[in-house]
């Protein structure tokens, strides 16, 4: 692969939300031209105006921003290349097109919709794949100045060699050759002066100096014309690299209409930014050692061409949920305090507690943020308690032993002074006593928990739970439990 002045792009169409599939065509593309010192340009490609959504434009802005895919040249930016949207390009397609009439590359097409829907039922009637039957591809050129002359509505076509073949590289499969007949003459220019997304495509990537093109290989069908329209242009043709589909499991793709494939769905879910970043450049790529988990600059370290893979990639919600667990619990305490406090918040919002000693309790037990509403919720409001959550077989707990062990720790606790309250001089004054019961920890610990909480998962334990309530709080629930356990027994 050659990677002096290496250029690349990402080409979005503001048709909605930001596909994953999408943001690691982006992560590559952004890869690709940092790794080799090169530049990284964003174009809007909004010729397909029957599906532009409002807004989609500022959403793709805000996700490359979040996910650190910052441009050197865009629409927003500018830069030597500009304008960076299609549409403000209009005039530019029109010549290139017209261009290509001449040399004799393409040619004016007159044929109306209705005549093409005729002709495509009779294909479909023999058993032919719909396609453009070249009726317009020989007009005498008379023929043809009449009706431009009389204002005849025309679009204009790519004129496909009849015969021989076209190959094309693509670093990933190598050298593919497809015989020129199996081609159809694709429209270049829409009868409303509007260029094809194909055709714009190779306008703007030679103008705007695009030396690697990344794209999913859907596209690969597609690249024999475009070489052959490289080459009807005498232009140097970018190197293609196709990477392969994402898939929901082995036989579904994961579409858009099947919900959670955007990047603000898994944003939602509490996926941590950098940690979908990870998870999305690992579909279809595999770095060389048995590292897995990857910072943006790391991942542009590693990245190697040769690690993408011929095979769809199988979009595994499990494995991104524990990178993004990985990635939560490495992050400092400052930074996951941050991230998390809006999540707490959710639940819990009592100001008197140690936030500190929840979120560094919390950070290593997390794997989504989303999930931690529902962790803290017991803080701000104590569940009723059942007689289960006493229960361990292991331990050999229920409420019959909880009712001494709360007993035997209470006296305890009250004992700490109040400028005492910590969670290291509460752990030594509760396993003193616990090494003075000769039980194990859990008989004391899983009860204390219990009364604490009101539930049986938590995000610490008895310890953790009563530094983060604080004492009085902490007094306060144990003796509730000691009541209503003291009824009971």
């Amino acid at each position: 692969m050659n990677t002096e002045n290496v250029r690349t792009r990402f080409a979005p169409s503001p048709t909605g939300f930001m596909h994953i599939g999408n943001l690691r065509t982006a992560l590559y593309t952004y890869i690709i031209a940092k790794k080799y010192g090169g530049k990284f340009i964003l174009r809007i490609e909004d010729t397909d105006q029957g599906r532009f959504v409002e807004g989609a434009t500022e959403v793709i802005y805000d996700t490359l921003r979040k996910c650190g895919l910052n441009w050197d040249e865009g629409p927003d930016i500018g830069g030597p290349v500009g304008p960076y949207v299609q549409s403000e390009r209009m005039g530019i397609f029109k010549q290139y097109a017209e261009q290509l009439v001449k040399s004799g590359h393409a040619y004016y097409c007159f044929c109306t919709k209705e005549r093409m829907e005729q002709v495509h039922e009779e294909q479909k009637a023999k058993g032919i794949t719909p396609t453009y039957d070249r009726h317009c591809r020989d007009l005498p050129k008379e023929e043809v100045d009449r009706l431009l002359a009389e204002g005849v509505p025309y679009v204009i076509r790519q004129k496909i060699p009849l015969d021989g073949e076209t190959t094309f590289h693509d670093e990933l499969y190598g050298d593919i050759t497809v015989p020129n007949a199996d081609l159809d003459d694709q429209i270049l220019l829409k009868a409303d002066g509007m260029p094809t997304y194909n055709f714009a495509n190779v306008v703007d990537d030679h103008l705007m100096g695009i030396t690697h093109v990344v794209r999913g290989n859907e596209y690969l069908s597609s690249a024999p014309k475009y070489n052959l329209l490289y080459e009807a242009f005498g232009w140097e043709i970018p190197e293609y690299i196709h990477v392969e589909r994402i898939m929901r499991d082995a036989t579904h793709k994961l579409a858009k209409r099947d919900g959670d494939a955007y990047f603000g769905d898994f944003v939602e879910k509490g996926y941590y930014i950098p940690a979908i970043l990870n998870y999305i450049a690992l579909l279809g790529w595999a770095p060389k050692g048995e590292q897995e988990i990857f910072s943006l600059d790391e991942l542009i370290a590693e990245f190697d061409i040769g690690g993408l893979s011929k095979s769809p990639a199988i979009f595994d919600p499990v494995k991104m949920t524990a990178i993004n667990a990985e990635w939560l619990r490495k992050i400092s305490h400052e930074e996951f305090k941050e991230l998390a406090l809006p999540y707490i918040r959710q639940t819990c919002k009592r100001e008197d507690i140690d936030i500190d000693v929840l979120v560094k309790t919390l950070q290593p037990r997390t794997e989504l943020l989303s999930d931690i509403p529902e962790k803290v919720d017991f803080i701000d409001q104590l569940r009723e308690y059942d007689n289960e959550l006493f229960f361990n077989k292991k331990m050999k707990t229920n409420a019959e032993t909880a009712l001494p062990a709360l007993q035997a720790v209470l006296p305890v606790l009250e004992g700490i002074a109040d400028g005492d309250w910590t969670e290291e001089k509460i752990h030594a004054a509760v396993f003193a006593e616990i090494e003075k019961l000769g039980v194990k920890n859990g008989w004391v610990l899983l009860p204390m928990r219990a009364a604490l909480s009101g539930k049986a998962m938590t995000p610490g334990g008895g310890i953790e739970l009563a530094a983060i309530l604080g004492k009085t709080e902490s007094l306060s629930r144990i003796k509730m439990a000691l009541e209503k356990l003291g009824q009971q027994n």
